[in-house]
């Protein structure tokens, strides 16, 4: 999937999805675009390098995901406890749209 396609799919999960530049003031950071559910991020990527894509995961699936998938592996800057990072060249399609949904639901179900 590429990087504009998965921004739509990212906005398309609901009218409560924001999408923002938060990191602006940040050198390394300036081009990372993070997807947000009620406030929290559940998505986010650096559009310079459209590579990894990090997503919240419940904690109790992420070794089996990392096993079945080649595609998973450690998140960029948050606990590999409870995220993952997705080979955004290299997951299938359906893989990262269920995955993305999961971790919309996960956040906006905690923070409702």
């Amino acid at each position: 999937m590429n990087i504009e396609d998965y921004r739509e799919f990212c906005l398309s999960l609901g009218e409560d999805v924001e999408e923002k530049l938060p990191f602006t003031a940040f050198q390394y950071a300036s081009g990372v675009l993070v997807f947000y559910v009620q406030g929290h991020m559940f998505s986010f990527f650096d559009c310079d390098h459209f590579s990894i894509i990090t997503l919240k995961c419940q904690p109790e699936r992420i070794g089996e995901l990392k096993a079945e998938h080649g595609c998973i592996g450690k998140p960029f800057n948050l606990s590999p406890r409870y995220w993952i990072g997705v080979d955004a060249s290299t997951a299938p399609d359906d893989l990262l749209r269920e995955l993305t949904r999961n971790s919309y639901q996960i956040v906006k179900t905690k923070y409702k």
